[in-house]
């Protein structure tokens, strides 16, 4: 602030015209009107204490409080001096404060516009995309909502050079396994979460179904989870069944499945609808289901290799199959995630139905309107990717009328696994074994049983690695991945085991196979494998059988080269 010559000179004058020796006044000036004051008031600043001019200098020094700006060793000599000085103090105060006032001022307009840049970055910041595994994802700035999108597709081949099998007789077609290529299976789905403790998955997979698009679904599900560990979801979800099939396709040793694994879980379809809980933390997990049929119509019931799938639905008569299936595993001993025991048992009850039609007869297809058919069937391939042709079958497991004598129906079915794996840095031994009762009438303890083991190793170092919630393997990261020009060559797997199923059993004679296989993987990114597997049946006993495409394959001498090349995200 800076005051006019008039304001001195009305301070001088003021000064001037007290008669009292002892007498001061204190003056203040407005600092927008710059008039004096003799009051306190709202924007006015403190000039300084006017006196006589016979008042020693000193004691309006002291009165004030202020230094004078005059030369020590001498006295003012007029009032008019003692304004000046006085107001050449308060100006200088005053001009102290307009700066202070002035940079406050500053300092709230930075922090102001701060604040706004900050709120601009927030709006733009409400939606962001990031890349998880691959694929994008997509998420509100408050965490409340998140959308991502996943696809995997994987192109197989299969070539058989050893393939010597009993000739087909009659009109039956040729018992060998095919060579060629095909697409395994091909993805999309997306997935995410509302309102941070929702989630929600959908999938659909254009190889599946039999022509029903319904089929193609496989993971259809809204999930809640109640605390960090625990949940529930409803849908279309995979049973809590063996440790292979709660690993993902996607982070499978070899190609295929083992024997027993496809038989009793996979072909009978795994995705089934219902309602779930799943408690899982890194050392413990738990999972329990109580499901029906598959989505979809009677095409969906049963998959693209089992005929005799569970009760159709549409338009069917009779009760809709139901089952009730768990599955508890762990790590008893864990060192860190490369060094770790693995843990699990699993079990389910599930109910079959046979429709029959008013005469007792039990029809071969499920007809367009939905109704007959039914029942179950167990089989199995020998582990190749692209020519599934079954090598084992039970047929289906009700035959005859009803009620006939020599007639049998299936009403339910019981399954159980045993589950070991352990990894040790780069090595890895894992097995199962699994086992299956079938209850109905004319049966009397039949049951089949399975079992397999194998070892992997990584030539790289790389580590079998762990996912929580599904207690079992999770996606492989190499620790170099591969490039053109530089020093990574990806992770690289080698693995070998046996593999046994056995479906004869009292009166059901679907046969017995082992084999054995023999894999090199390559990683050369987390989002890209390549499979190379060798396998080679042991033996096959299809004797007794009465379906004649599996009594060809009896004494039968397969081999066969198998590649996949998976991209996932």
């Amino acid at each position: 602030m800076k005051l006019s010559k008039a304001s001195l000179a009305i301070g001088a004058m003021l000064g001037s015209s007290v008669s009292c020796a002892a007498f001061a006044i204190d003056l203040y000036v407005d600092t927008k009107t710059e008039q004096i004051y003799a009051k306190p008031g709202p924007g006015r600043v403190h000039m300084g204490s006017f006196v006589r001019e016979d008042t020693p200098a000193k004691a309006a020094k002291a009165s004030s409080g202020k230094t004078i700006n005059t030369p020590a060793d001498r006295e003012p000599e007029n009032t008019a001096e003692m304004a000046g000085a006085n107001a050449s103090a308060a100006e200088l105060a005053a001009m102290r404060k307009d700066l202070e006032l002035k940079a406050k001022m500053r300092e709230a307009r930075l922090v102001s516009e701060i604040g706004s840049l900050e709120e601009r970055v927030k709006e733009a910041e409400k939606v962001h995309v990031e890349f998880h595994d691959g694929g994008p994802h997509f998420a509100s700035k408050d965490g409340n909502f998140t959308f991502a999108m996943n696809g995997r597709m994987q192109a197989g081949s299969q070539y058989n050079f050893i393939n010597e099998v009993q000739p087909a007789t009659g009109s039956n077609l040729p018992n060998e396994l095919n060579s060629g290529a095909t697409i395994r299976r091909a993805r999309l789905g997306f997935e995410g979460t509302f309102f941070k403790i929702w989630d929600y998955k959908y999938e659909h997979d254009f190889t599946r179904g039999n022509g029903s698009l319904a089929a193609g679904v496989t993971d259809a599900f809204i999930r809640l989870n109640v605390t960090k560990p625990f949940s529930v979801k409803v849908g279309s979800f995979k049973e809590p069944f063996s440790l292979e099939e709660a690993a993902s396709n996607r982070f499978l040793t070899f190609i295929e499945r083992h024997l027993a694994v496809n038989s009793f879980v996979d072909n009978p379809n795994t995705y089934k609808t219902g309602i779930g809980a799943n408690y899982a933390e890194p050392r413990f997990q738990f999972g329990v289901a109580f499901q029906t049929e598959p989505v979809g119509p009677w095409s969906a019931a049963s998959t693209s290799v089992n005929a005799a799938g569970n009760n159709p639905r549409n338009n069917g008569s009779g009760d809709t199959g139901w089952e009730g299936i768990g599955r508890i595993s762990g790590r008893p001993w864990m060192e860190d995630e490369t060094k770790f025991v693995h843990i699990g048992i699993s079990a389910g009850h599930t109910a079959v139905n046979t429709q029959y039609a008013a005469n007792g007869t039990i029809a071969t297809t499920p007809s367009a309107q939905g109704g007959g058919g039914g029942g179950m069937a167990f089989f199995a391939f020998p582990g190749t990717n692209v020519d599934r042709t079954n090598v084992l079958n039970t047929g289906n497991l009700s035959v005859g009328n009803k009620g006939a004598p020599g007639s049998r129906q299936i009403t339910s079915y019981d399954r159980y696994g045993a589950e070991g794996w352990l990894v040790h840095g780069p090595l890895s031994l894992q097995a199962e074994y699994l086992r299956t009762n079938i209850n109905g009438i004319g049966y009397d303890n039949e049951h089949f049983t399975g079992y397999y083991g194998f070892a992997s190793y990584f030539l790289t170092g790389e580590s079998k690695t762990y996912h929580v919630r599904n207690g079992a393997a999770n996606r492989i990261k190499p620790k170099q991945r591969f490039q053109w020009n530089g020093p990574g060559w990806g992770a690289w797997e080698v693995a070998a085991g046996y593999d046994y199923l056995n479906l004869n059993s009292g009166v059901i004679r679907g046969g017995q196979m082992d084999m054995v296989r023999f894999a090199l993987n390559w990683y050369p990114h987390p989002n890209v494998k390549i499979q190379n597997n060798i396998i080679h049946v042991l033996n096959v006993d299809t004797s007794g059988s009465t379906i004649p495409r599996t009594a060809g394959f009896n004494d039968a001498r397969l081999s066969s080269f198998l590649t996949q090349v998976q991209v996932d995200f």
